[in-house]
């Protein structure tokens, strides 16, 4: 008999499709129930649970005591219910220490296969940009030689003008930074003064995003966007899609920028 019950209700799990809570039993019950708490930020009510949910009101509050007996769920002083403080705990904690290019890196998986070009997220390092995380086009392409853990020099590519240009907000800054020692032209089209980057970071700002037309590296092109992991002023890194000039032109990454910012939004980690 018990072989049948686990099997009934095995099947009655798989018949269940996404976003019908109506057949959910047990422990998916509980968890259709948390998930639709987290789109009321405000709180809700049992009555309106029950109807969103499309399940008997009975079944719906024995969930929700549940949740509320673990930490998960609380109410508030009108009896609506909402997130608790343990699932916010849980939830921010893990948040904070999980490396941020782990998050990321699906946004890179996405990038790759659109582009069919190399998605990068780097961060910046003094004078120079590391690379965090990459991910390399479908089985075929040319690829880059960039790796993860290598550097370049900030000032050549899109991802290291973009994070200097939020940190160096004025020539003054920017001459500081450059200093006495002169910065290395990777290419014809390097900007090495500080009256250039100056101008470019200028422009950075204005748009949101940054360009590498063949200044790091002749043949190849890149756009980059701000990732604000951490703070909602200050980009703690950037993610890029380096093309191969020949194959993609610049003008198809640049026409693609609102759609990179929107998966950054998705990901929740796109400017406010």
């Amino acid at each position: 008999m018990e072989h049948t019950k686990r099997s009934t209700d095995a099947a009655d799990d798989s018949a269940a499709q996404p976003g019908d809570t109506s057949r959910l039993v047990g422990s998916d019950r509980v968890l259709a129930v948390l998930k639709e708490l987290a789109r009321h930020p405000d709180g809700v009510g049992l009555e309106e649970m029950t109807r969103t949910m499309g399940a008997p009101k009975p079944t719906v509050h024995r969930a929700l005591g549940a949740l509320r007996r673990a930490g998960l769920a609380d109410q508030d002083g009108r009896g609506r219910y909402l997130l608790g403080d343990e699932f916010l705990r849980m939830a921010f904690t893990h948040h904070e220490a999980r490396p941020e290019y782990v998050r990321i890196t699906p946004l890179l998986d996405t990038l790759a296969a659109r582009f069919g070009e190399t998605a990068h997220y780097a961060v910046l390092d003094g004078r120079e940009v590391v690379y965090r995380a990459k991910v390399d086009p479908p089985s075929g392409a040319v690829r880059l030689t960039s790796t993860v853990g290598g550097r370049n020099p900030a000032h050549a590519t899109a991802v290291g003008k973009l994070l200097l240009a939020y940190r160096l907000p004025t020539l003054e800054a920017v001459r500081d930074w450059v200093g006495a020692e002169p910065l290395p032209r990777r290419t014809p089209h390097t900007r090495c003064t500080a009256e250039e980057l100056h101008q470019e970071f200028e422009l950075v700002r204005e748009r949101g995003y940054s360009l590498d037309d063949q200044e790091n590296e002749t043949g190849v092109h890149c756009v980059a966007l701000p990732v604000y992991a951490a703070a909602p002023t200050v980009p703690t890194g950037a993610i890029s899609v380096s093309a191969v000039a020949y194959r993609t032109p610049l003008s198809t990454l640049t026409d693609a920028v609102e759609e990179i910012r929107e998966l950054l939004g998705v990901l929740g980690t796109a400017h406010p």
